[in-house]
């Protein structure tokens, strides 16, 4: 057992006995918290974060983006996702980005797919919240019209992006509202998105006074996906060469379905399907599940080299095998079998990395017909993925559970003028070529990064977790797991240890980067853990000590025994937990 009073944190424990929100920002926990005081329930409580996350860091999130969300329901036992991602339009062609743009998809208006955010939340609300939309979107207007105080990873992202947001004229008046990046501390403010929040809330209340709870939600999706809001999303993709259309959004609703789900010792983790990366950190538990982790050691070079060894084996199968079930056929049961892992994991070899990324599992493993490998080149130089995502989990005194990964900011693509809303640019996270599993096709989604997990230990507690970070994020996920399961830390102290990642696979988002060897490490690694990394093969680059790239890991743990929850939120970007 750890001793955790010899290990402090940066931020407190929290604890509590009632009901718990963490969040990648501290005001979209507080958000939570007050909706789970009002009576709310974590699905009400996780659902207002959401979209409240949507306004407080629209640089790497959007209201009208994605958001996968996981759900674990106290009273029947049931654990259920809701895809909260996009198609790409009808009229979308990768011929097109092939001819155009040299197989590239580029950050125009082109990359932009159904956006499937405001009917996850609703659906979630629907079917398993009590609240109005309105109720749980009063904050998100509220810091909307009245500001909030900018953050200084706000300020660095956008810095980052200056140039491509002042290709929109529409965008740089919000986000650039005197002509540079607001400096951290000032009040920010997005006025027209809360507007356009304020009219799906305006309509579910007329609604509602002649239909009650249910029409009143139908009228609140409506007024984005047929109404004013869809009209004006229209009609400027039909004015400035966009592809998006009124049977797109009219005709789009998220889907729900049963996660997947691996045993890791006594502990069951659930996963989305493989419309997203999800089961990366599935299979990657199954690899290393028989091998002795603890003896390895925490986070020295054997352990840290072991885990990379068996990501790397997992992203290759995402590589070769992910794509959108309802158009590609994805080997998920073979990929999670006891008998595929062990195969795989004889693959690791415990001295010397892997020159590159892993083959993917056979033909003769995994019992499909086969299929040509899509290709993976290996680039000179390391690109950095575009940031993206955020997260939010909450827990209520029933035991409900509610994890979601929000996406898609508002930086990477054209603001609807008028509306505040930047629609989905997670077109970005497909392939234009027609070997690879994820690439696009019209009503097909793209493979998504965002992956919301729910972890539980045999009848003694329960945990939702999550971060953004893009590719990093299974990683991060992973490692914070292990620090908990394997090393008993706390949820706060597993979150603040030192973190690596892996870029040896073809990254998620354009161009694909893919950087063989290559591995990053926040530097309060030791300078003899990197040098004895190296000389195992693995490639180290230096991360800043504590770096927001690392992931923005948050977790609640509910202890079934004692009725106590502990709650965590990562120090890397502005998270916080609130709770009692």
């Amino acid at each position: 057992m750890a001793d955790q009073h010899s290990m402090p944190t940066h931020h407190a424990r929290i604890i509590g006995t009632r009901h718990m929100v963490s969040s990648a920002n501290y005001l979209a926990a507080q958000v939570g918290f007050e909706i789970l005081e009002a009576g709310g329930n974590a699905i009400d409580a996780g659902v207002a974060g959401g979209i409240a996350l949507g306004v407080l860091q629209c640089e790497y999130v959007h209201f009208a983006g994605v958001a996968p969300i996981m759900i674990h329901l106290a009273a029947t036992g049931e654990t259920v996702s809701i895809s909260g991602l996009g198609p790409w339009p009808k009229l979308a062609s990768a011929a097109w980005f092939r001819e155009h743009q040299g197989g590239r998809i580029l950050s125009n208006i082109k990359r932009t797919v159904v956006p499937a955010a405001p009917d996850a939340w609703i659906t979630a609300l629907e079917r398993y919240g009590t609240m109005s939309f309105a109720d749980v979107a009063a904050a998100a207007i509220r810091f909307g019209r009245e500001g909030f105080g900018f953050q200084s990873i706000s300020h660095e992202v956008m810095s980052e992006a200056a140039d491509t947001i002042r290709r929109y004229p529409q965008n740089a008046a919000i986000y650039l509202p005197n002509g540079d990046v607001p400096q951290p501390g000032t009040r920010f403010f997005q006025t027209d998105l809360a507007n356009s929040i304020q009219y799906m809330a305006d309509e579910e209340a007329a609604a509602a006074r002649k239909g009650g709870r249910a029409a009143g939600l139908t009228a609140a999706r409506d007024a984005f996906y047929r109404g004013d809001i869809a009209q004006k999303i229209v009609a400027y993709h039909k004015a400035n060469d966009g592809w998006l259309r009124e049977d797109d959004l009219s005709e789009f609703r998220v889907d729900v379905e049963t996660p997947l789900s691996v045993r890791f010792g006594d502990t069951t983790v659930f996963g989305c399907r493989p419309w997203c990366q999800g089961p990366v950190l599935l299979q990657t538990l199954k690899i290393l599940e028989t091998i002795d982790l603890r003896s390895l050691g925490h986070n020295t070079p054997a352990y840290i080299h072991t885990l990379v060894e068996a990501l790397k084996l997992a992203f290759a199968d995402r590589h070769a095998y992910y794509g959108d079930p309802k158009f590609v056929d994805v080997p998920i049961d073979a990929l999670l079998s006891d008998a595929y892992a062990a195969h795989r994991r004889t693959l690791i070899d415990p001295s010397r990395a892997c020159p590159e990324m892993p083959p993917a599992g056979s033909t003769q493993h995994l019992g499909i017909a086969s299929r040509p490998p899509a290709p993976a080149k290996a680039d000179r130089e390391y690109v950095e993925g575009d940031p993206d995502t955020s997260y939010v989990c909450a827990v209520d005194r029933h035991g409900n559970c509610f994890s979601a990964t929000p996406s898609d900011g508002a930086i990477n693509g054209p603001v609807i003028p008028g509306t505040g809303l930047a629609p989905s640019s997670r077109g970005m996270q497909s392939w234009t070529d027609p070997a690879h599993p994820a690439c696009l096709a019209p009503g097909k989604r793209p493979r998504l990064t965002p992956n919301p997990s729910i972890a539980m230990r045999d009848d003694r507690w329960i945990m939702p977790f999550g971060s953004p970070g893009n590719d990093v994020q299974p990683q991060a996920m992973l490692q914070v797991f292990l620090n908990m399961a394997v090393f008993d830390m706390t949820p706060q102290h597993a979150i603040e240890q030192p973190r690596f990642a892996s870029s040896s696979f073809p990254g998620s988002s354009d161009p694909h980067s893919y950087t063989p060897r290559r591995m990053s490490m926040e530097r309060r690694f030791s300078d003899e853990t990197a040098t004895a990394l190296d000389r195992m093969g693995h490639n180290v680059n230096w991360w800043r000590e504590w770096e927001w790239k690392a992931g923005c890991v948050c977790a609640i743990v509910k202890d079934h025994t004692t009725g106590m929850m502990e709650g965590g939120a990562d120090v890397r970007r502005p998270g916080g937990v609130r709770g009692w």
